[in-house]
């Protein structure tokens, strides 16, 4: 019996696999050389001042050296020592202005983000004068913070219109719980309609199509708000209001310019890392200021950790329906 010959395996075609990945390569040069701008810019706006503020963090005031007796002209390094000095000795400070910013934050961005989604769902209705009902609402948000701050100090004077609606005398830009509500009806009165702005996107391309169906199947307003509109505008939400806290915990010109600087019931971090800014203290500055960079990070990191998918639609119910939409 002969031997039946060994069959050759076919040449596979080199040419396609060394085209795709030299289009992959190309496209990423592409790609590295558009986001190279926008790389530089965050380096020279955001990553060389983060690192000179750390710098300078680690540096004291100049003045007279304790441990020589003279008069230094250059600031010393004293490693640490700013940090320990926060937490320590000037701990009380740093502990209110820290509770002040966290408490600002969670109060206005949760009244906030109730009215905003208010202001959404009447932006949203179709009725006769809609553009200039949205015209009106997104007025505030587009007034700059300092004219806000002196548009509501006046309103907020002894003699002026909120002691007259309410027919009492309350100092409100002095030092108490009257300073921290007049902050924040202030803050939430002109930053309310931004997330209420981008909830409105957000119900722009929900299919009408699904609320003639619940409709028909005898839902309720209050049903089809929090079974349909909520979840699918959901992602828009969530970075509304991952915007307005970081927003939020930067406060500065708002109670600065509404009450004042060095007020202990209205003091913020910013306002505390400017008040030593401006006593030519810019080591502990920079370190209030780095603590402050930090506390933000970390809340946005665990907003984008806890909330990440749903931020881009992404969650389960999102993966769910492209499954069945692919199947």
């Amino acid at each position: 019996m002969t031997e039946a010959p060994a069959q050759s395996e076919a040449p596979t075609p080199a040419g396609p696999p060394v085209r795709r990945g030299r289009a992959g390569a190309g496209a990423g040069r592409l790609a590295a050389l558009l986001v190279s701008p926008t790389l530089l810019v965050l380096t020279v706006v955001v990553l060389y001042p983060t690192l000179m503020a750390l710098k300078e963090s680690l540096y004291g005031a100049k003045g007279l050296d304790p441990a020589t007796g003279f008069i230094s002209d250059t600031e010393p390094f004293v490693g640490l020592g700013n940090y320990a000095e926060i937490f320590g000795d000037a701990g009380a400070r740093f502990w209110n202005a820290f509770w002040n910013t966290t408490f600002f934050t969670v109060v206005t961005v949760g009244l906030e983000t109730v009215i905003g989604v208010a202001m959404a769902l009447i932006m949203h209705k179709a009725f006769k004068g809609r553009g200039l009902v949205r015209a009106g609402i997104l007025v505030p948000w587009a007034v700059p913070t300092a004219i806000s701050g002196l548009l509501w100090r006046w309103i907020f004077n002894s003699d002026g219109v909120a002691n007259a609606l309410l027919g009492q005398q309350i100092l409100w830009t002095t030092e108490g719980v009257h300073a921290k509500v007049a902050v924040i009806v202030a803050e939430v009165w002109k930053t309310a309609p931004f997330i209420g702005l981008l909830v409105l996107a957000g119900l722009q391309v929900i299919p009408t199509e699904v609320y003639e169906a619940a409709r028909m199947d005898g839902a309720r307003a209050a049903r089809r708000f929090w079974h349909i509109t909520l979840p699918l505008v959901k992602p828009a939400l969530l970075v509304a209001v991952l915007f307005r806290c970081m927003d939020a915990l930067r406060m500065f010109d708002l109670p600065y310019i509404l009450v004042g600087a060095q007020k202990h019931s209205v003091e913020t971090l910013s306002m505390l890392a400017q008040n030593e800014a401006s006593n030519v203290r810019f080591g502990p500055a920079s370190a209030y200021a780095v603590i402050l960079f930090l506390y933000v990070f970390l809340i946005a990191l665990a907003f984008v950790r806890l909330l990440g998918a749903d931020l881009v639609g992404g969650g389960r119910a999102g993966r769910r329906r492209r499954t069945e939409v692919t199947a």
